[in-house]
């Protein structure tokens, strides 16, 4: 495997190359091969995401609450954020998995590959310092968190149909994705909303978030007397 491709999508070289390479192996790999696997290291990179993103937050973003600075966080350190990171880096191809994994389709599970982006973050870390760290962090993320900033006074389009929808007697609100369209690193999904059973829109969006968001947001649009 070629991590040097790998330290090139990520623009950073390490100078302990097991390091990198205990960042990118999965624990089924590990139980096989009997090494050392990257739980430990997404323990210490899950912390350093948290200080590194509530820093920026907190100097960059002066104007918001406590409580709204912990919806941004919340909103960009998560799986989804991470595992859009992961895809961006093409984390997949450099993962080592077990045989177990691999038949199980695991270089395209959300979970794993956002847990080794904490990983690859405590390895880059203990191989340079937390400045290092900062920027490839902020350079993945600021994006996010602006976009997050933005919306994290305002209700959101699900909350705001669920309230209205509320107002009426025996109401039930479902969503569900009927359709998953293009490649791993551009995927676009289709969301349903159906009230009591009715379908009253459907949304696209790059993650199943956004595809309901959009969902709700048209359900309100062509039904004004909700």
């Amino acid at each position: 495997m070629q991590l040097e491709n790998f330290e090139e999508n990520i623009k950073y070289k390490f100078k302990n190359k097991e390091l990198l390479k205990q960042a990118l192996t999965h624990t089924s790999y590990a139980n096989e091969h009997e090494v050392q696997s990257n739980e430990k290291l997404e323990f210490l990179g899950d912390a350093i995401l948290e200080f590194v993103s509530s820093k920026y937050i907190y100097n960059k973003y002066t104007h918001l609450t406590e409580g709204e600075m912990t919806k941004v966080r919340a909103t960009v350190v998560c799986e989804e954020s991470l595992y859009k990171v992961a895809i961006k880096h093409n984390f997949s191809d450099f993962l080592y998995l077990g045989k177990s994994e691999i038949s199980n389709n695991g270089r395209k599970r959300p979970a794993i590959l956002a847990d080794s982006v904490e990983a690859v973050i405590a390895a880059m870390y203990l191989d340079s310092n937390i400045e290092v760290v900062e920027n490839f962090i902020i350079h993945s993320l600021e994006e996010s968190i602006e976009i997050a900033s933005r919306n994290v006074g305002l209700k959101d389009y699900k909350t705001v149909l669920q309230e209205k929808l509320q107002g009426h007697k025996n109401a039930h609100i479902e969503y569900e994705i009927i359709k998953e369209v293009g490649p791993d690193h551009n995927k676009r999904f289709v969301a349903q909303v159906k009230y009591n059973g009715k379908v009253l829109a459907e949304g696209e969006g790059s993650s199943k978030k956004t595809a309901q968001m959009e969902a709700a947001r048209i359900a309100m649009e062509k039904n004004k007397n909700l």
